[in-house]
């Protein structure tokens, strides 16, 4: 019994930590044609796998978009689902 581990079953904080000690930004930008583009920045690459949540975003919101190192980009306008999003996923969205 002494080497049964208490805290086995307990998940690992580490990056739910990391992601709300970071602070993210999301703002519009009009591109090419005047098309609007989701951007959000301030990702840490090193704590956060910023391709996955990427992935989640654009399958989230149904809409194409790209992954650079510390920011993602969603074709479309959806400041305010992308904010609420990320709040879910436990990350601090700057206003």
């Amino acid at each position: 019994m002494a080497d049964d581990d208490v805290f086995e079953n307990v998940p690992d904080v580490g990056e739910d930590l990391a992601r709300a000690e970071q602070r993210l930004t999301v703002r519009v930008e009009r591109r090419t044609y005047n098309k609007p583009v989701t951007v959000v920045e301030g990702f840490d690459p090193d704590a956060v796998d910023v391709r996955d949540i990427g992935t989640q975003l654009k399958k989230r919101l149904g809409a194409g978009g790209t992954v650079k190192d510390t920011s993602v980009e969603v074709q479309g306008d959806h400041e305010d689902r992308v904010r609420d999003i990320l709040t879910e996923m436990g990350f601090a969205v700057e206003d």
